[in-house]
């Protein structure tokens, strides 16, 4: 009776861990099954319309997996050592980390602070200086500077096309298998399209999904008071180009703008960034000279320097500077925090991982 009972006990856990991961495998069956969310651009809605014509290149899933990959391959640098990624890392708001100036080919010095990228949906030009005026044109300036990528596009679509991963990829995103300039930088241009920062505390406070403190309030109150004229609108930056006191001072000539437009009326200014994402995007200016946001504030109560073409904002009644007491400054730095969007650099269909 004893031996009876126990082949029945054992058959029972037998049967019931059999039936257990035949259930587990169906559940797996049915996930694996289950459609995925199909990537498309979304505008959040407090933003304004973008600047980039969508209906010329508009987002698919396979347009955007291809830019991805894209990004990420170190096949766009001379000794396919450097991605986009490598100095647009997405734990730092896409910005190379720890560096001052980006480090490129051979771990050569670069001349400029790496610009986030993100909400480019949004820009009406690029770099630092305004020299690349589209971005579907964003990509090949990196990869032709001698100490960055150091490599010429026809090169490196010469490597896609050699390589047994990319042609089956431009078959799902443009149709066939051809792999083109045009079609190189468009799907580039849909990867970074989707690189939208708009979840931050401030957003959802602004959407009414979240509350703010009285300090993230009247910190906000002076940001649109102090420094609105040049960090405007949801973006907190007007595009424009200012000369914001700095000089020069990292031991080399740095003119911004009057390397593009050739006016002297254009020496020292640089396009004015965004606020967004400051959290994670240290060091800051064009070429990184402040480490912290402490810094930035104190240059601009009490370091602004007067250079030629000084923006007229940062001149008040003969006075340089913005008059900002400790306790401004405190508000400015917990309204400025409220704009770090902890989810941007954490979506995983963002991330390097996912373009494996």
């Amino acid at each position: 009776m004893k031996r009876l009972f126990s082949e029945v006990i054992q058959k029972g856990f037998a049967y019931g861990f059999f039936f257990t991961l035949m259930l587990s495998c169906s559940d797996k069956k049915e996930e694996n099954a289950r459609p995925k969310p199909q990537i498309r651009f979304e505008k959040p809605a407090h933003f304004p319309e973008p600047a980039y014509d969508m209906s010329s290149n508009p987002v698919s899933q396979a347009g955007f997996e291809l830019g991805r990959a894209l990004f990420y391959e170190p096949m766009f640098s001379r000794d396919n050592s450097i991605s986009c990624g490598s100095c647009h890392q997405q734990s730092a708001g896409f910005t190379h980390h720890g560096h001052a100036l980006s480090h490129g080919i051979n771990d050569r010095i670069g001349f400029r602070n790496a610009q986030p990228i993100m909400n480019l949906a949004w820009g009406k030009s690029f770099m630092w200086d305004g020299g690349v005026i589209s971005l579907d044109l964003f990509p090949p300036a990196p990869v032709a500077n001698p100490v960055e990528m150091d490599e010429s596009m026809a090169n490196v679509l010469q490597k896609l096309r050699r390589s047994s991963r990319y042609p089956n990829m431009y078959q799902k995103a443009f149709g066939d298998t051809s792999i083109s300039f045009a079609r190189t930088v468009k799907a580039m241009s849909q990867f970074m399209l989707m690189c939208i920062s708009g979840e931050s505390p401030y957003d959802l406070w602004r959407t009414g999904k979240g509350i703010f403190s009285n300090d993230e309030k009247e910190g906000y109150e002076l940001v649109k008071s102090r420094c609105g004229n040049c960090h405007s609108g949801e973006l907190f930056t007007d595009e424009s180009f200012r000369n914001n006191g700095i000089g020069d001072g990292r031991g080399r000539k740095d003119y911004g703008r009057e390397s593009i437009t050739l006016q002297p009326t254009d020496k020292y200014k640089f396009k004015v960034p965004t606020l967004r994402n400051l959290g994670f995007t240290a060091p800051y200016m064009h070429d990184g000279r402040f480490l912290t946001l402490d810094a930035v504030l104190n240059h601009y109560s009490s370091g602004v320097k007067n250079i030629p073409n000084l923006d007229s904002s940062l001149v008040q009644d003969g006075v340089l500077g913005i008059p900002l007491s400790p306790s401004e400054k405190q508000k400015i730095l917990a309204f400025l925090n409220s704009l770090n969007d902890e989810n941007f650099r954490k979506k995983t269909e963002l991330s390097e991982a996912a373009a494996q």
